[in-house]
């Protein structure tokens, strides 16, 4: 026991002695989430800057169940999988104009913001529709064509209006 009192003191005195204080400098924290804050903008902005989905843009064949023939539909790129559309389709006296705004939704749909306007003379002897308003293009074989959905015109024909990629 008298050996082993002696090695507890001199324990204890060496576990009880302050260590040297490190000198720790002190960091402005708001410069660190300013730093971690531009970072994550760049990401962002890499991130808004690619489309989702394939790019349209270019010349496109246009066609309508009642007008012979194809026509070319434009897309010219104006956002993030958004498109300008302005085309035409004429054969004779019978002719559609398309033109407005679209945006890729998914790869099968197309919302459609616009005017689509006809003259089909078998549809009351060419009197003429305008479709306005939001309308929708889908595809079901993957992207290659899309087909307006609301394809009831004013005068109560079904017409087949498509896109093809």
């Amino acid at each position: 026991m008298k050996k082993l009192l002696p090695v507890l003191v001199f324990l204890s005195a060496i576990s009880c002695k302050k260590s040297a204080e490190t000198n720790i400098s002190k960091v402005d924290s708001s410069k660190i989430i300013d730093s971690i804050n531009v970072a994550r903008t760049k990401i962002n902005d890499s991130i808004r800057s690619t489309d989702r989905f394939e790019n349209w843009e270019g010349s496109h064949t246009f066609t309508h169940d009642m007008i012979k023939g194809s026509s070319k539909v434009n897309f010219i790129k104006i956002g993030r999988d958004e498109y300008k559309i302005k085309g035409e389709s004429r054969n004779g006296s019978n002719y559609m104009i398309i033109d407005g705004t679209a945006e890729m939704r998914s790869g099968k749909h197309l919302s459609f913001e616009g005017t689509i306007k006809q003259s089909i003379s078998e549809n009351d002897n060419g009197k003429i529709d305008v479709r306005s308003g939001r309308k929708t293009f889908l595809s079901k074989d993957g992207g290659k064509t899309f087909r307006l959905q609301q394809s009831l015109n004013s005068s109560g024909f079904s017409d087949q209006i498509i896109i093809k990629f």
